[in-house]
C-alpha cells in the first residue's frame, strides 16, 4: 500500500517525457510553439477568433508511487487497518480480461482513502474482501461507471454503503464526454492515459505500467467528484444524482438473457430456421468450449466464423475448413468440434428448428412498424419524443438519463387508464423510473399522449430532414468511455 498524502499529481508540465502522456492534445496554439513571420496585407480580413482550448498537464506517477500488489491475507490486514483508521471516501475501481478470458470476473480491485493512500489487491489472493466494508463501515464509495464495478465486487463480498458515479453526475451535468480520460481533462485539466484498458488483466505478475495505470485511476476520483459534486448542488441536481447513484447500487442482477445466441454478430442476414440453428449449435458448442478453458468466446471462434457456417452449410470437415473463416490454425484444429456441432443442428427435425422472428416478447414492435400496426400511437409516440426533447434541452441531461426509452415506447404503445398523470407517473414507476424522473416527466407526457396533436415539433436541423435523430424510439445514448 502507498504512503497517504494528499494527492499533488506528478507531471511533466512540457508534456513530455511521462509514462502517462496526455490523452488530450496541447492546444496548436500553446505558448513554446514557433510563430512564423506573416507579412502585413492592409487588405485581408481579420482573422476569426479561435476558441482557447485549455491545457491539459498529462499524469505520469501516482503521487504516492507504485506500491505493492496485495495479494496475501497478511497484506490484506495491514490495508483493512489503514482503511479503518483513515477518514473520507473510498475511490474504488477495478479491472477485468474482458475479451480474454470467459465472463467478467475481477482480477485487480483498487481503493485509495486519504490518510491511508492507495492499495491494489489482487482479488485471486484475496478473495473476500468484506473486511475493507466493515473497516469503512457507510463511508461513501467513488466509482465511475459504477454498474460497471459493482458486479465484481459483489462476488469479493465488497458491497458499498453508498456510491457517487462519477460518469453518472458527468451525464447529469450534460458533459458531452463522460469516460474517465475526457472527464479528468474537462474538469481538473489532467491527461489520464488509458492505454491499458483493455489489456488482459489475469496476467501474472501484472507490469508494473499496468499498476501505475491502475493506481492513477483512483488516484483522480477524490478531487474530480469534489468538483462534480459542487457542480451538482449548483445546478438543484444533487438529489437527481443521489437517486441515481442508489438506483445503481440497489440493482439486481439482469436476468439471463433468453436465446443469447441471437446476439452473435451478423445473425440479423440469416432468415432460414436451418441456418439458424446452425448458429445456435455452433455458439453453444463455443460457449461450452470457452467456459471450460477460460477463455474469451471470440478467442476460441469468432462470430464470423460461426455466420459463415450457418451460410454455407458445410457436411463434412474438408467442406468447413474451406471456408476462409475457419482456414486458421487453432480454428481448423478444432475443425472435427465445430462440424460435429453443424452435423447436430442440420439433423434436427424441423419442429425443433428455432424460430426466425426470435422469442416472445411483451415488448412493443420496432417504432419503424407503428405508423402501420397503429397510426394512434405513432402519433403518441412523436409526440411523447418532442416532449422529452424539449425537456431533455431544458434541464441539460440526456434523453436516455431523463427517461429510460423502452419506458417511454411502452407508455406509448400502451398507455394507462385513465390517461393522467397520476396514472402516467404510476405506469413509469413500474418501468423503474425515479421519482425525480417522475416528476419531470409524467405531467407533461400525459399531456401529450392524450392530446398528440397539441404538442409543437421542434424545426429539424439544416440539411437533417424531417427525419427522426433516433428510428428506435429516442435511445440517443452517449458513451461512457473514451
Amino acid at each position: 500500500m502507498s504512503s497517504a498524502h494528499t494527492p499533488s499529481f506528478s507531471h511533466a508540465p512540457d508534456g513530455r517525457g511521462g509514462a502517462h502522456a496526455a490523452s488530450v492534445p496541447e492546444p496548436a496554439d500553446a505558448q513554446d510553439a514557433p510563430v512564423a513571420p506573416v507579412a502585413p496585407t492592409p487588405a485581408a480580413p481579420a482573422a476569426p477568433s479561435v476558441p482557447s482550448v485549455p491545457s491539459v498537464i498529462p499524469l505520469t506517477e501516482p503521487a504516492d508511487g507504485v506500491g505493492p500488489v496485495i495479494d496475501t491475507p497478511e497484506a490484506f490486514a495491514e490495508v483493512v487497518a489503514a482503511f479503518a483508521a483513515a477518514s473520507g471516501p473510498v475511490a474504488a475501481d477495478a479491472e477485468r480480461a474482458s475479451g480474454y478470458r470467459y465472463g467478467q470476473r475481477t482480477y485487480l480491485v483498487q481503493v485509495r482513502r486519504e490518510g491511508a493512500g492507495t492499495a491494489l489487491i489482487d482479488p485471486i489472493g484475496v478473495p473476500d474482501l468484506s473486511p475493507l466494508r466493515e473497516a469503512v463501515g457507510d463511508a461513501e464509495w467513488i466509482l465511475h461507471a459504477a454498474s460497471q464495478d459493482l458486479p465484481g465486487f459483489a462476488e469479493q463480498n465488497l458491497f458499498p454503503a453508498r456510491i457517487f458515479d462519477t460518469e453518472l453526475a458527468a451525464r447529469l451535468l450534460g458533459m458531452e464526454r463522460v469516460g474517465l480520460a475526457a472527464v479528468i481533462a474537462e474538469v481538473l485539466g489532467l491527461g489520464l492515459a488509458k492505454e491499458h484498458s483493455a489489456a488482459d488483466w489475469s496476467t501474472r505478475p501484472l507490469p508494473v505500467d499496468w499498476l501505475r495505470y491502475a493506481a492513477l485511476d483512483v488516484e483522480v476520483l477524490i478531487p474530480l467528484r469534489k468538483i462534480l459534486g459542487e457542480r451538482l448542488e449548483e445546478q438543484g441536481k444533487s438529489e437527481w444524482a443521489a437517486q441515481e447513484f442508489e438506483a445503481v447500487r440497489t440493482a439486481p442482477p439482469p436476468p439471463p438473457r433468453e436465446e443469447p445466441w441471437r446476439r452473435t454478430s451478423g445473425v440479423h442476414a440469416l432468415r432460414n430456421p436451418r441456418s439458424l440453428a446452425v448458429v445456435r449449435s455452433l455458439w453453444e458448442a463455443r460457449d461450452e468450449n470457452a467456459r471450460r478453458r477460460d477463455i474469451a468466446p471470440g478467442r476460441v471462434l469468432p462470430d464470423r466464423a460461426i455466420v459463415a457456417a450457418a451460410q454455407a452449410m458445410p457436411r463434412s470437415v474438408p467442406e468447413l475448413v474451406r471456408l476462409p473463416a475457419f482456414s486458421g490454425r487453432n480454428t481448423a484444429r478444432r475443425a472435427a468440434s465445430w462440424q460435429q456441432a453443424i452435423d447436430k443442428a442440420l439433423a434436427l427435425p424441423q419442429d425443433a428448428l428455432p424460430s426466425s422472428r426470435g422469442p416472445r416478447s411483451d415488448a412493443p414492435p420496432p417504432p419503424r412498424a407503428w405508423a402501420e400496426r397503429d397510426p394512434e400511437a405513432a402519433r403518441r409516440l412523436d409526440a411523447a419524443r418532442a416532449v422529452v426533447q424539449r425537456l431533455s434541452d431544458e434541464h441539460d441531461v440526456p434523453l436516455e438519463n431523463l427517461l429510460q426509452p423502452d419506458a417511454l415506447r411502452r407508455v406509448c404503445w400502451t398507455p394507462p387508464t385513465p390517461l393522467d398523470t397520476e396514472h402516467v407517473a404510476q405506469f413509469l414507476r413500474g418501468r423503474g423510473a425515479r421519482e425525480w424522473q417522475v416528476g419531470l416527466v409524467a405531467g407533461p407526457l400525459a399531456a401529450a399522449l392524450a392530446d398528440p396533436g397539441s404538442v409543437p415539433r421542434p424545426a429539424p436541423a439544416p440539411g437533417t430532414g424531417a427525419k427522426s435523430r433516433s428510428d428506435d424510439g429516442g435511445d440517443l445514448s452517449r458513451p461512457g468511455t473514451d
